[in-house]
């Protein structure tokens, strides 16, 4: 049996796959409850796997139910099973038919169910998910401060000036409960030692490592750059040979490596060496940078894994 759970705000729509079942549940915790204890209790039809799509946090307390009702519980990513309906014909869209898809994709396509994040880990991710916020507002309200015209402009500038101050405290308030947090804790305390200790890597990119890439030390080389989203993608057909790109994956993660991978290109000797040999090379410096990216992801994943610091040495990359 495949369970497919479309969400709202207000409701979840439920569809099991094969049997053609649907019902609906509202999205608070009595009908969260009412759920997992109508799953759970069915013991001649216990589920193979339960899949809902990542709504914006929508879904957290009913993926937390079930998992602490131990099934098997898994959230993908919207896109894919978008596409999936339209591989199988399906162009319409509502709560009924997206709860049917999802139940269908578990069956097809089988994604792993993977461990969800501890309760540290997720209050860990809303503290850097509100600093990136804070980060974005500060950039947009500089952006306007310089773009200011009409004859109320002082005013205004000084307006802005005032919520620019705001939200760099604010800032800085943000970076000392993270820092506070990962410190209070022996495990991410261990680890972000270990990520901080490779040039080029700093507290941005250690703490969205800790938050939002859990599978670091898990997975492969190849996985862990899938999954990032630095991984080159063939686009061969035939006799033509495409131009290799890199697609999908992590946004938040893929973004704060990037900034750390510029530094690192100037700073540790190992990606600056590997930079340089591939613009030497002639390749074009934005596909040297991104290999650069998977190179450092590779080490990190590898020292993670080994519980090794850093160290010069090449063959830490390929390992």
């Amino acid at each position: 049996m495949y369970v497919g759970i479309d969400v709202a705000k207000m409701e979840l729509v439920v569809a099991v796959h094969p049997a053609g079942e649907r019902w609906s549940v509202t999205n608070d915790e009595h009908g969260i409850g009412a759920l997992v204890k109508r799953i759970k209790h069915d013991a001649l039809n216990a589920p193979k796997l339960i899949v809902l799509e990542a709504t914006g946090g929508y879904e957290l307390a009913c993926v937390a139910a079930l998992a602490v009702a131990a099934l098997p519980v898994v959230v993908v990513n919207p896109r894919q099973v978008r596409n999936f309906a339209r591989a199988t014909g399906q162009l319409a869209k509502t709560d009924r038919i997206d709860a049917d898809i999802l139940a269908l994709f578990g069956e097809r396509v089988q994604p792993e169910v993977r461990e969800l994040p501890t309760e540290e880990a997720q209050e860990l991710n809303a503290l850097l998910t509100r600093r990136r916020q804070l980060l974005e507002m500060l950039i947009a309200e500089k952006n306007r401060f310089d773009h200011v015209l009409g004859l109320g402009r002082k005013a205004v500038k000084q307006g802005i000036k005032t919520h620019i101050a705001f939200l760099e405290r604010q800032l800085r308030m943000m970076d000392s409960d993270l820092g506070r947090m990962i410190r209070e804790s022996p495990v991410w305390r261990e680890r972000d030692d270990l990520l901080q200790s490779v040039p080029g890597v700093g507290r941005v990119l250690s703490v969205t490592l800790l938050a939002e890439l859990p599978e670091l030390g898990r997975l492969s080389r190849r996985e862990i750059a899938k999954l990032v989203g630095v991984a080159p993608l063939s686009r061969d057909s035939g006799t033509l040979r495409g131009r290799r790109c890199v697609y999908g994956g992590r946004a938040s993660v893929r973004g704060a490596l990037y900034m750390s991978t510029l530094v690192a290109t100037k700073y540790n000797p190992v990606i600056r060496t590997f930079y340089l040999r591939l613009v030497e090379a002639g390749k074009p410096k934005k596909l040297a940078l991104v290999a650069c990216m998977r190179k450092l992801l590779t080490i990190l994943n590898t020292m993670v894994r080994m519980h090794e610091p850093w160290r010069v040495d090449c063959s830490l990359a390929t390992a």
